[in-house]
Order: structure tokens, then C-alpha cells, then sequence
């Protein structure tokens, strides 16, 4: 399963989809831990924003000033029109802001960016302060360990082209490497299950059986369509004038395929109606393919795609070597629960009879993957 992270300043903010989008708040309220509901943690989003949608929002849900750009896409589309209007034709709210009073609803997505421009965490934090004496930012460093004194962390040793280096802390060190290498990096460092580390002959600082465990993530299946008209972003990229056009566009107005979020619309719905809240998430594309990093279709062609949100399955990063170098074992256990298994067949399903509504039919040459034959449980379970 591809598996992509950012190498690079600002992370996987650099190269990410762009979707703008907030935890629901019942996310948040369910924790029952001091500081972290909704309602405490709202002032820090609106903190952090600087909203450039829908008359420049500044209002009791959004912010402006803040370091990370958000806006609304810069134009729309005639399948995300159709999409949107199909949602509404099969029961669902129209939403024009997911990050507004409700979230349940199908509509266009925010987006971290500005003028076209992809706002990364380095462009909203990092650039601002590069000037500032007390800040040394070392590109090009493979983190090795974080050193310890007993089990006070007091460093950290890393690995540049040129040599190894030791960077002693006076105060902390923070660790903040993502769901894949913050565990790894914690194990290479003596931090973790001790069968493990011993395994790898690291020595163990703290067994901690934790560290590793509980992976959590939101997997997706996707409805891949022909569609009727040459209208989609693979049909851009099997033309040369069209995608010298789609580059002029936008360098010159930065408007066009080139400036919108991976997912253009979408919509959170709730797969059984006595449910409280959305329990799935759907992304709609202008584009096709059968892997998410691999080449277009050559035909024309969409995508919409379901997405659980409150997952029950669980999975792990282990260490698969002491070297840092050797990417560690990422197992995700996708639909270990009977609770996923059924709301992933239920949202494909709700998904589909969307895609039937009278508004997106006649864009539709027929359903690609998985195809009309997969009715059954099994069938989309398979």
C-alpha cells in the first residue's frame, strides 16, 4: 500500500492532498480529557488560520491572521457541480463549509493554500522566522537517535552527507516524526517493547509496549467511472495543448487543475440514520487510476471514494533493524473489525446510489472499478 511521507521542510504538509478539514467536533468531546474538547480547542483553529473564503471568514468558527492560509477553490467544476447536486438528489444536505456550523453535507473543499500557492506548516511557520538567531534548521539529516541521560532525554545524534553529529539539548527535545516515524525513531532509541528492541540488539532505556502499537488510519475504496465527456484532468494529460494550457493557466492566474486540492468536492455522510453523526467521508476527483501513485487512465474518467472515520482497527509500526536507514514494518490490519467491514460495504454502498442520482447519470459511461458486477457483502468486501 503506498505509503507516501514528506522528506522535506513542512513535512507531509508539502506534499499532501491540500483538503483542509477539522476533527469532528464530537471527535474531540469524546476524549473527556481536560483541554482537548472541542469548544478549548477551537480558539487555537482559529488561531492558526487565515481564512480567504467566503468574504474572507473571520467569524465565530473561522480566523484570520493566523500563519496557515485556508481557502475555498478558486473555481468550480461542472462533475463537482453534478456531484454535489446528485448527494442532494439522494438526501443529503448541500454544506458549503465543512469547517462551519455542521459538517454533514456534500460540497467543495477548503484547502490549504493561497493565490494557488500550497501553504505548507514551513511557508505558515517556518519561513517567517528562518531570520531569528536562536533558530538553526539542519536540512539533509537523517535522525539516528534520541540520546538519553537515565531516561531524561538530552539530545539527539544525526547523520548528514558529510558526518555524524550530536546536538545536546538545554532545555527539551520534541519529537514530532508522524504516526510512522516518531514510534521508529522512539525504538531505535531504547524506547518501546523490550522484545522487540532486544531483538535488534538495542538497548532497552524504557519498555514501553506501547510505543508502536495502536496504528490507526482512515482507509478509503474507491468508484472509478468513464465518464461521457473529455472534461477530466486525464484528458488534460493526454493532450499536449491542453496540458500547455493547463500550465499557462495556471502561471498566469493560477486557476486550473494545477491549484486545486486532491479531493475538489466532497461530502460526510452517516451510513444508517439513527447514527448521530457522519461516519464516513467521501473524496471526489476529476481524475482516474488504479493506485493512488501510479499513472492516469487513458480514457476519461472520475473518481469518488469512501473514507471510515472512526476506525475500531488497529495496527502497528515495528522496527524492522537497528539501522535507520531500513524503513520500519507498517502494518495497518485495514477491516480487522466486523464494525469497519460493515461501514466500509454500507458508505460503498450509499455511495454508489449517489452516483445513480439523475444529476451526475449523464456524465457516466460506466462504473470501471470495481464494476457493476460487485453487489454482494462478499463481493465489495473482496
Amino acid at each position: 500500500i503506498f505509503t507516501p511521507r514528506g522528506k522535506v521542510l513542512g513535512g507531509s504538509s508539502s506534499i499532501n492532498g491540500l483538503v483542509y478539514t477539522r476533527g469532528q467536533p464530537e471527535d474531540f468531546d469524546d476524549w473527556e480529557t481536560p483541554g482537548w474538547s472541542f469548544g478549548e480547542l477551537l480558539p487555537y483553529f482559529k488561531r492558526s488560520e487565515d481564512q480567504a473564503g467566503q468574504g474572507l471568514r473571520g467569524d465565530a468558527l473561522h480566523g484570520k491572521g493566523g500563519p496557515l492560509a485556508v481557502s475555498d477553490q478558486q473555481e468550480p467544476h461542472e462533475l463537482c457541480d453534478a456531484f454535489i447536486e446528485a448527494a442532494v438528489q439522494a438526501g443529503h444536505p448541500r454544506n458549503p463549509d465543512f469547517n462551519g456550523a455542521r459538517q454533514e453535507g456534500a460540497g467543495y473543499q477548503q484547502l490549504t493554500a493561497r493565490n494557488g500557492r500550497r501553504c505548507s506548516t514551513a511557508t505558515g511557520y517556518l519561513k517567517p522566522v528562518l531570520h531569528r538567531e536562536n533558530l538553526t534548521v539542519l536540512t539533509d539529516a537523517l535522525v539516528l537517535k534520541v540520546l538519553f541521560e537515565g531516561k531524561k532525554a538530552n539530545g539527539i545524534e544525526c547523520e548528514t552527507e558529510q558526518k555524524r553529529i550530536t546536538v545536546k539539548a538545554n532545555r527539551e527535545v520534541i519529537l514530532c516524526g508522524g504516526a510512522i516515524n516518531t514510534p521508529q525513531i522512539l525504538q531505535l532509541s531504547g524506547v518501546g517493547p523490550a522484545a522487540l528492541l532486544g531483538a535488534h540488539g538495542i538497548p532497552v532505556v524504557l519498555d514501553q509496549p506501547h510505543v508502536g502499537e495502536h496504528l490507526q488510519d482512515h482507509f478509503q475504496a474507491r468508484i472509478a467511472l468513464k465518464c461521457t465527456r473529455a472534461i477530466t484532468v486525464n484528458d488534460d494529460m493526454q493532450s499536449w495543448w491542453r496540458m500547455a494550457r493547463m500550465g499557462l493557466r495556471y502561471a498566469l492566474l493560477r486557476k486550473g487543475p494545477l491549484a486545486v486540492s486532491a479531493g475538489y468536492a466532497g461530502g460526510f455522510w452517516r451510513t444508517r440514520p439513527e447514527l448521530k453523526r457522519p461516519d464516513v467521508q467521501t473524496h471526489f476527483l476529476t481524475f482516474s487510476l488504479d493506485r493512488m501513485g501510479e499513472k492516469l487512465h487513458p480514457f476519461s474518467g472520475f473518481t469518488a471514494s469512501i473514507c471510515q472515520l472512526q476506525p475500531t482497527s488497529r495496527g502497528s509500526v515495528h522496527i524492522r533493524s537497528a539501522d535507520p536507514r531500513t524503513p520500519p514494518a507498517i502494518r495497518y490490519n485495514y477491516l480487522d473489525t466486523e464494525h469497519d467491514r460493515r461501514t466500509m460495504v454500507d458508505g460503498m454502498r450509499l455511495l454508489r446510489r449517489n452516483l445513480e442520482q439523475p444529476a451526475i447519470r449523464p456524465y457516466i459511461a460506466a462504473e470501471y472499478l470495481p464494476g457493476a458486477e460487485v453487489q454482494s457483502d462478499d463481493e465489495w468486501l473482496a
